[in-house]
């Protein structure tokens, strides 16, 4: 099984976790990037343990930073590929921090932003069992219709997307709102007026409170 070198923090709680979540970063960037969001929702969820994965490859546009997959060629098959090759290194992480830790396989929640957004829909969807919940921050789904027939749950997916996003188009946000709503999936989408391509206050709270909410059912 490949697995992918990570960052930890938590629990909170001082304790053993009892669930898991995952922080997926986006392209050229690493696992220092997202693991201090451990601070921002460690109250939500004390009991959780963060992880942060590097993803696999390096960054082929520049001298550091790591992608899950390449970005030169963004044919929508070229990018569903990349995707369909970083995903088991992910879930194989995710299996063996839940080993690590002692957890069940369901006590996890998968989080993403920017391309790592686009890793956690691509591979949540997929994963046995589903994880609890999906969150996906200024990302996109990058599926092609053969997500139809290879979704394997439906996890709650909470959606946050700037529209002054100029990296990846705001418009992405709703039209993966549309396609999961169009599989049965749950959704929960915040579009954020005047916010660019990151993460603003109000959606680390809605993101609080999503975790919260999954974990607590």
């Amino acid at each position: 099984m490949q697995t992918l070198n990570v960052l930890r923090a938590g629990p909170a709680s001082g304790g053993a976790p009892k669930q898991l979540v995952v922080l997926c970063h986006g392209v050229g960037a690493d696992a220092h990037d997202l693991i201090d969001l451990h601070s921002s929702w460690a109250a939500a969820v004390p009991e959780a343990l963060f992880i942060a994965p590097d993803a696999p490859e390096r960054y082929e546009m520049a001298p550091m930073g790591r992608q899950w997959f390449g970005l030169q060629d963004r044919t929508p098959a070229v990018l569903d590929a990349g995707a369909r090759r970083a995903a088991p290194a992910l879930l194989g992480t995710v299996e063996a921090e839940l080993q690590r830790a002692g957890l069940p396989a369901d006590a996890v929640a998968m989080m993403g932003f920017s391309q790592g957004a686009m890793m956690v829909l691509h591979a949540g969807l997929r994963r046995v069992p589903p994880p609890r919940a999906i969150l996906a921050y200024s990302g996109a789904m990058l599926d092609s219709l053969e997500l139809d027939g290879e979704i394997s749950g439906r996890p709650p997916v909470l959606l946050v997307h700037g529209e002054a996003d100029d990296v990846v188009p705001f418009a992405r946000g709703p039209a993966a709102e549309a396609r999961l709503r169009a599989l049965g999936v749950p959704v929960t989408g915040v579009w954020r007026p005047g916010l660019g391509h990151g993460i603003d206050d109000v959606g680390l709270m809605e993101g609080a409170l999503f975790l919260q909410r999954v974990f607590a059912a």
